[in-house]
C-alpha cells in the first residue's frame, strides 16, 4: 500500500468520527449562510506570480519541517511578507495540521485562503466552509470522476473555489473535460512523494490559457518561479521551503527576486 493510500484509508475513518454530525440537508447553502468566500482565482490573476504561502509543520516523507511551530504567527508573517493566498493543512495525523488551526487563521487573515486536506468526502465541503475557507483542494487521484464533479458542484454551492490537482496527463484529462477553472500540478508524484519541477512545464503545454494554473512542491527558489512565471504558471505553491526559513513570509521577496 503506497502512502496515498493509506493517508487515504485513515482519511475515510477519521471523516465518519468526526463529521457524522454533518447531515445531507447541511450539504446545501441555507439562509442563514451569509458568509461569501473571497475570490480566490482572481486573486491569483496579474502580471506577476502569485505567492500561494503553505502553513504545514510536517510531512510524511521530511517529518517535522518547522518545530517552532506557530500557525497564526507564521500566517501574519506571510500576509506582511506579501503573499498573495495562504494554504493550510489540516490533515492531523500526517502532516501534524488542524482544522483549528485555519478557523483561527480566518479570524486573524484577510486574504484568501485555501484549505489543504484529502477530501473524500462531500461532508468535508461543508466544513470547509464552516472553518472559513475560501478554496479548497480535490486531488484527481483519490476522486473518481463522479465524486470529482459531485465535488466541484457542491464547492460552488457554498462559493469555495476547488483547485483540482493532477499529476498526469490521465489526470489532467479529467479535470479539462469536467471543465475545471483553476488547475494545479503536483510536482510531487503521491505515490513515492519524489519530486521534479519540470514536470509542471511538461504537462502546462496543454492546458489552454484560459485555465488558471499553479505549480505545486519543490519549489525552492527565485530562478525556480522565474523558470515556471515564463512558462505561463499564475502562480506557486510553496511550503517546505518557506517554512525552513527563520523568517517565512520575509522570504517571499527573496523568491520572486525582490531581494539579494
Amino acid at each position: 500500500m503506497s502512502i496515498l493510500d493509506q493517508i487515504v484509508k485513515d482519511k475515510k475513518k477519521e471523516v465518519e468520527d468526526r463529521l457524522v454530525n454533518i447531515k445531507q440537508d447541511d450539504l446545501i447553502k441555507s439562509g442563514t449562510d451569509h458568509r461569501i468566500p473571497m475570490d480566490f482565482i482572481r486573486s491569483l490573476q496579474g502580471e506577476s506570480l502569485a505567492i500561494i504561502a503553505e502553513i504545514k509543520k510536517a510531512s510524511p516523507s521530511k517529518g517535522i519541517i518547522r518545530s517552532d511551530f506557530d500557525p497564526l504567527e507564521i500566517a501574519e508573517s506571510y500576509v506582511k511578507g506579501g503573499a498573495t493566498c495562504l494554504s493550510v493543512l489540516t490533515e492531523e495525523h500526517y502532516f501534524l495540521g488542524s482544522p483549528d488551526y485555519l478557523k483561527s487563521i480566518r479570524q486573524s487573515v484577510h486574504i484568501p485562503i485555501l484549505r489543504k486536506d484529502f477530501i473524500i468526502d462531500e461532508r468535508q465541503i461543508r466544513e470547509s466552509y464552516d472553518l472559513g475557507a475560501d478554496a479548497i483542494l480535490l486531488i484527481v487521484a483519490i476522486l473518481s470522476r463522479e465524486k470529482l464533479s459531485q465535488f466541484i458542484q457542491t464547492a460552488g454551492t457554498f462559493g469555495l473555489t476547488p483547485l483540482v490537482e493532477i499529476h498526469t496527463k490521465a489526470e489532467l484529462d479529467i479535470a479539462l473535460a469536467l471543465n475545471c477553472r483553476l488547475i494545479g500540478i503536483n510536482n510531487r508524484n503521491l505515490e513515492t512523494f519524489k519530486t521534479d519541477i519540470l514536470h509542471s512545464i511538461d504537462l502546462k503545454k496543454e492546458i489552454p490559457s484560459h485555465v488558471t494554473c499553479v505549480s505545486e512542491s519543490g519549489i525552492n527558489s527565485a530562478a525556480d518561479c522565474k523558470m515556471l512565471f515564463e512558462n505561463g504558471f499564475d502562480a506557486v505553491l510553496v511550503g517546505e521551503t518557506l517554512m525552513r526559513q527563520p523568517d517565512p513570509g520575509a522570504y517571499i521577496a527573496t523568491l520572486l527576486g525582490r531581494s539579494a
